[in-house]
């Protein structure tokens, strides 16, 4: 595994649209395991292909209740609505406060191209929106509808 640069929000390749995953191979599985690491490193929830220059639909997430690898994931279902403070490993010091479903049903392919659903709420299924913005070339700033000051919340 290798640790692999998170793009700045500046990058062009963070704006443009991910393509989908149609090989499930050896490829895949070391970007995959690569991502892990890279989350794991920066210490962030959620990790697009994209921000590390791939422009695949696949996404890994750690909410702190193990790692999910989402392949070619599409929210097939939302309910209720959450408003809270966003960051973005992409945008290092940028915080701001975002509207998004407080649950969100999604499909994604595994590793190994099989499919499975799962049904998501609060932090998690804040990050499956979050990241799937990110496959559709959307950066989070888009969605601010307060910022907070960087300081304070690194203070908390």
């Amino acid at each position: 595994m290798a640790i692999r640069t998170i793009l700045n929000k500046s990058d062009e390749a963070l704006s443009k649209l991910c393509k989908p995953v149609e090989k499930f191979d050896e490829k895949l599985w070391i970007l995959l395991d690569d991502m892990a690491e890279t989350l794991k490193k920066a210490d962030g929830a959620g990790l697009a292909a994209c921000q590390v220059g791939i422009l695949r639909r696949a996404v890994v997430i750690d909410v702190g209740e193990g790692l999910y690898e989402l392949i070619n994931p599409e929210i097939i279902e939302t309910s209720g609505t959450q408003y809270g403070v966003e960051g973005c490993l992409s945008c290092p010091g940028e915080w701001g406060y975002v509207t998004r479903a407080q649950k969100v049903k999604f499909k994604a392919q595994d590793r190994n191209g099989n499919w499975y659903e799962k049904e998501v709420e609060d932090l998690f299924a804040r990050c499956v929106q979050h990241e799937c913005d990110h496959l559709d070339g959307k950066v989070f700033t888009r969605l601010i509808e307060e910022y907070v000051d960087a300081e304070e919340e690194n203070s908390k």
